[in-house]
């Protein structure tokens, strides 16, 4: 009895903490779980970091690392840090370089919508870069008028990654 009680008890308060969850800047993605008693992040905490997603997504589905950047960014913002604090970069290359391609071009290719257009959008309009590699992007013949609008063609991931760590971005390892 007291453990059903006890686990009652605890759903019961795990969906209020859900429930209390600030509105996210990227709706639909970046889903997080809020940590009670976290290390400190300063309210000053400035973030420049570049993410770098080579796996493609499987045809016609979200491509999940893209999707860290939206939960990076919800998750600092409904703990704190200012949006303006958050500045992200997304280094795209590999299979990946077909997930920036926009609906009507990923759909002539797959049969099937770019489910990452609508996040790769949303990311642009809050403080993040989208570069794809040309190099892979030539090598999987997608062309730059065919990107969602607003990702840009590097010359290499090596080229973008070179560049972003000189304007001080560091690398998340994940």
């Amino acid at each position: 009895m007291k453990s059903t009680l006890l686990g009652f008890s605890l759903a019961l308060l795990s969906s209020f903490s859900h429930a209390e969850q600030a509105e996210p800047a990227i709706k639909g993605f970046g889903y997080y779980y809020d940590v009670p008693n976290h290390a400190e992040i300063s309210e000053q905490t400035v973030f420049k970091v570049a993410f770098d997603v080579a796996d493609a997504a499987e045809k016609g589905a979200q491509n999940n690392n893209m999707n860290s950047l939206a939960r990076f960014i919800n998750m600092h913002i409904a703990h704190g840090v200012k949006p303006e604090n958050i500045q992200l970069a997304l280094v795209v290359h590999g299979g990946a370089s077909v997930d920036v391609l926009e609906n009507s071009f990923y759909k002539q290719r797959f049969a099937s919508d770019n489910k990452n257009q609508q996040l790769i959008s949303q990311l642009l309009a809050h403080n993040t870069v989208v570069y794809v590699c040309g190099q892979s992007a030539t090598h999987m013949k997608v062309k730059q008028q065919q990107l969602i609008p607003g990702v840009q063609m590097a010359l290499s991931a090596m080229t973008a990654h070179a560049q972003l760590q000189q304007q001080g971005y560091t690398l998340n390892p994940f």
